[in-house]
């Protein structure tokens, strides 16, 4: 598994302060929760009013150097993506704190890397489920170079007004809501990520809203404890006020109790530790986090509520009653003096996601392209309504795969065998065809599958193999005006043009193409009506009296039977009939199964490994005009 996170973010000074962040191997898609995770931080960013994004750049060891779009605001952004974390710290020196977005398997190893950069100072860790003895060597690494570890198992920080690690805040709604995007005075560390949100929502109610907020991670080791970052906040002038969240297990809360009676923590403290309930229960429970478990009196929620109290910290009777202390505490310092509260700034505003608008139908627009042929969109690839599963369940074949996406209905089973057998006898022709000579051609000049195939097709027109359209409109216009076979074959003589579908080089009365017998015999016997088929072969009875080779060919065989294919079937409207025709779609067929041959005789050649074509100069005729 690939590591997880963003390489980068250079805070500008606001007022909150000048912080630098840097995240760890961030993925490369945008659907990626990783991504999804910067482009909420640059959204935070921008409702916050910063002028620059505060990612700096992304690592993402698996692909080179490229750069990755976001939006800022309506507008968009580059951010640079680094193979190489040297080369992402080397080109971005003011970088300082990391966010790991690493699964719990790979974040030992990214996080002991950063650890050799001494311009890290900070390094968040996302990821559940790292293996305790992993953890604890980070710990010991990271405090041997003064690095402060935050997690793992953390859903990160955010400092209003400035910036946030990933998604802490939660979505843009819930950051307006909060009041997220300007700081506060009240400062709070918690251990669990969820509940840090809804301490958001809490103090902002009660509050003039958060200054700082952190979680420290659910591990039963996390890389820092509460104590640390409330020192950190009584540090801060900015900061009037601490909340702590902590729950059942572990033991850190006494330490903030010592420091309360040392007199170290002298800013008022609102305190609950979670998990009371516990109580109840005659075995001890292991709630969500890996370190929600009391391994003894000291480690109970009840416990710990009671040392915090008696130390001088506001515990409420219940996390009920959470918010009304928060609100206590605050209005006794707003009436002291210590807080002075100011207007309210205006609310912001972010882009919402087109995504997002369209399915709360607030937005539509016209779509570029209208398909009705295939749908990916849903459980299973679907051809015109027909699921791929029951394509194969039904054993529609080929021939029923052509004819829901060429022709949109499920076409009887004599018809899908009858394109079957053309795609088959049209496959190839030898390799003196105009087609397969190309082919050949390009394919020994070292060309691609790609060209050498496109090469022959390009000769497939009026002269090769592009005359099934040609033949199937003649004929069906002459049927259609009521001529007779003699009438139709004296006009065309008349307007000094060759049948469409009639005469072959090799072929004759005497020598007949089996192609066109297969298809013939075929049409005959299984079409409930081959009106234009039989037509076309009282034509050829009087082609065939001038020059044997006048036969009706492939191409008129093909043309003719697919017209009371389409019409006889029984599934599409003489004018649904007649739009195919003038569509093309029968030199289609031809183009499909010609290119199985084209195919072949590429692969054939390379095989073959035969050396450039040249051709011989014997075999051509050189004239000079002036002669």
């Amino acid at each position: 598994h690939s590591f997880r996170g963003v390489l980068g973010v250079d805070l500008e000074p606001s007022s909150y302060g000048s912080t630098h962040f840097a995240k760890w191997n961030a993925p490369v898609c945008a659907d990626d929760p990783a991504c999804a995770a910067v482009q909420n931080m640059l959204d935070f960013d921008h409702v916050c009013g910063r002028k620059t994004p505060s990612v700096s750049a992304m690592i993402y060891p698996f692909s080179g150097n490229h750069f990755q779009k976001f939006y800022w605001g309506a507008s968009e952004v580059l951010i640079p993506v680094y193979q190489k974390m040297e080369e992402a710290f080397r080109r971005h020196p003011a970088i300082d704190t990391l966010v790991n977005f690493a699964s719990f398997r790979s974040v030992f190893q990214s996080v002991t890397e950063t650890l050799q950069y001494s311009q890290i100072r900070t390094i968040a860790i996302i990821a559940e489920g790292v293996p305790e003895n992993r953890t604890k060597s980070i710990i010991r690494q990271a405090r041997e170079k003064g690095v402060v570890i935050i997690g793992p198992a953390t859903v990160g920080g955010i400092a209003p007004g400035c910036f946030r690690i990933g998604n802490t805040g939660g979505m843009i709604d819930n950051i307006i809501s909060s009041k997220l995007y300007r700081p506060g005075s009240v400062a709070y560390v918690s251990r669990s990520g969820g509940m840090s949100n809804e301490l958001n929502n809490i103090v902002s109610r009660n509050s003039d809203g958060v200054c700082e907020g952190v979680a420290i991670g659910g591990d039963r080791y996390p890389g820092t404890v509460f104590v640390d970052h409330l020192l950190r906040y009584e540090a801060n002038p900015r900061v009037k006020m601490l909340v702590l969240l902590g729950e059942v297990g572990g033991v850190d809360e006494y330490d903030v109790c010592e420091a309360i009676k040392s007199g170290k923590l002298t800013k008022p403290l609102v305190a609950w530790c979670m998990g009371t309930c516990a109580s109840i229960f005659a075995y001890e429970v292991q709630f969500g986090h890996a370190g929600a478990l009391a391994r003894g009196q000291m480690e109970t929620a009840a416990a710990k509520n009671a040392a915090m109290r008696a130390a001088g910290a506001h515990v409420p009777k219940s996390f009920e009653d959470f918010g009304s202390t928060i609100r206590q505490v605050y209005t006794q310092l707003v009436k002291q003096g210590t807080i002075v509260e100011t207007a309210e700034p205006d609310t912001p505003t972010i882009p919402m996601d087109y995504s997002w608008a369209q399915k709360l139908g607030l937005i539509r627009k016209p779509t570029s392209f209208i398909t009705t042929v295939s749908d990916e969109r849903g459980e299973e690839l679907v051809y015109a309504g027909v699921p791929i599963s029951r394509v194969f369940e039904e054993d529609l074949g080929v021939g029923g795969v052509i004819a829901l996406l060429w022709f949109k209905r499920r076409l009887p089973r004599y018809a899908t065998k009858f394109i079957e057998m053309v795609l088959m006898l049209c496959a190839d022709h030898g390799a003196a065809v105009a087609g397969a000579h190309n082919t050949i051609v390009t394919t020994r000049a070292g060309k691609d599958l790609i060209d050498s195939l496109v090469a022959g097709l390009m000769t497939i027109g009026p002269r090769f193999g592009g005359a099934i359209d040609g033949a199937a409109q003649q004929f069906s216009q002459s049927y259609d005006k009521g001529w007779s076979p003699k009438h139709f074959v004296n006009e065309m003589r008349n307007s000094g043009e060759l049948i469409p579908g009639i005469g072959h080089r090799v072929k004759s009365v005497q020598n007949p193409d089996k192609r066109v017998t297969l298809l013939r015999d075929y049409a005959l016997r299984e079409f409930p009506n081959t009106d234009l088929l039989k037509y076309a072969l009282e034509v050829e009875k009087l082609t065939t009296a001038k020059r044997a080779t006048l036969i009706l060919n492939v191409d008129g065989c093909i043309g003719t039977s697919f017209v009371d294919l389409l019409r006889g079937s029984g599934c599409f409207t003489r004018e649904e009939a007649d739009s195919f025709i003038d569509n093309g779609c029968l030199n289609g067929l031809f183009v499909l199964a010609r290119s199985i041959g084209l195919i072949g005789h590429y692969l054939d050649q390379k095989r073959l490994k035969q050396p450039l074509y040249r051709h011989p100069w014997d075999d051509i005729s050189y004239f000079d005009d002036a002669q």
